[in-house]
């Protein structure tokens, strides 16, 4: 990949922190994949070009800084590889990079329309019910019911006095992230794949350190479609695949399934139409420009039965192919979800905003 960088300011460069060094390496880290060793190679590149710190301080001392530093370590191959802090950290950039428009925005807590025990207390009172909480009882209501029953100015507290004060509901939510790695994520010379892992990267820092009930998996779809751990997200690459969206919705859904979370969502983040399907033991491809037919309606009907299972699709298009869109607004239609036609710098700021949007809904 060529990766060309313009109108840099040397003095700026020159008084480059270690924290805006770290930023610009972990970028790298990004754009290689989490290859370690060619993120530092192009580090270096740009340090002979810019002179970092003055020239005074020199790669080898950096990545001396990330091993001492506990972010990345040797492996039994020779080469460096990101520790369990480094991979912590590069999910932490993504969060901050992506949330930085979003920071005047209240992200709340996992708020339902309705009320039952679980979160903070809230004004409204009801009537005790056997078995809510006797520190949630509402003491001056109830001995005011008493009173007004008794009509004799005494108290004569019975159980059909108590009120007891309502609480937030609180709920959780169950996601599956889709992301589509066939070739066309790195064609015509527009990097795609980076911005999506940054948006999963984020997704799960959100939810590990904010929303820590809520499930999130990750997978990838190409010509078929896996489950990738948290941890492998920084070193996803594209390759060269077509595009079973299908396989991605099925596999998805079935990981919902198993979940005991009553909010349910696959969150497809892809580039192109719908190419390939499995039919029976061989892939059925289709890679020309037009929508195949059979490819289509198969994929709406997996999108149709997630909604029968109650499991909202919200898909997010990072290009304007017109054929994309097509296929988007009849999925969207048929499952009942959502569609985004965001462009790459935009598209964090989309997915996010609509995830925490999403945790408002009614159950």
């Amino acid at each position: 990949m060529d990766i060309r960088y313009s109108e840099l300011d040397p003095e700026m460069l020159k008084n480059m922190s270690m924290e805006q060094v770290m930023k610009v390496f972990l970028q790298l880290l990004s754009q290689t994949g989490g290859d370690v060793d060619q993120a530092l190679q192009w580090l270096e590149h740009l340090w002979e070009h810019h002179k970092f710190f003055g020239g005074e301080f020199s790669v080898e001392d950096f990545k001396k800084f990330l091993e001492e530093s506990g972010h990345i370590q040797r492996a039994p191959t020779g080469r460096m590889k990101l520790t369990d802090k480094g991979e912590r950290r590069i999910r932490q950039d993504a969060f901050e990079e992506i949330f930085q428009t979003l920071r005047n925005d209240a992200l709340g807590n996992h708020h339902t329309d309705n009320a039952g025990y679980g979160g903070d207390l809230l004004p409204e009172t009801r009537g005790y019910e056997f078995g809510d909480p006797l520190c949630d009882l509402d003491l001056n209501r109830s001995i005011h019911n008493s009173l007004i029953r008794s009509g004799r100015g005494e108290i004569d507290l019975g159980e059909e006095d108590l009120e007891v004060y309502e609480r937030e509901h609180l709920t959780s939510a169950a996601t599956v992230i889709a992301i589509d790695i066939s070739h066309s994520m790195t064609m015509y010379g527009e990097d795609r794949i980076t911005p999506a892992k940054k948006v999963a990267m984020a997704l799960i820092e959100l939810i590990t350190t904010r929303y820590p009930k809520d499930s999130l998996d990750v997978i990838l779809f190409g010509d078929d479609a896996m489950v990738v751990p948290h941890r492998e997200v920084p070193y996803i690459t594209n390759g060269p695949y077509h595009t079973n969206t299908k396989a991605g919705i099925d596999l998805a859904q079935r990981i919902l399934l198993r979940k005991r979370q009553v909010n349910k969502q696959i969150v497809l983040i892809t580039d192109g139409k719908p190419t390939a399907i499995h039919e029976g033991n061989r892939i059925y491809k289709n890679p020309s420009w037009y929508l195949d037919p059979k490819i289509v309606s198969q994929t709406i009907n997996s999108a149709v039965y997630c909604r029968r299972k109650g499991i909202v699709i919200t898909t997010f298009m990072i290009t304007s192919d017109p054929h994309l869109r097509d296929f988007v607004e009849r999925m969207s239609k048929a499952n009942k979800g959502r569609a985004y036609y965001a462009d790459l710098n935009n598209l964090g700021s989309f997915i996010l905003t609509d995830y925490v949007r999403n945790r408002r809904r009614r159950v």
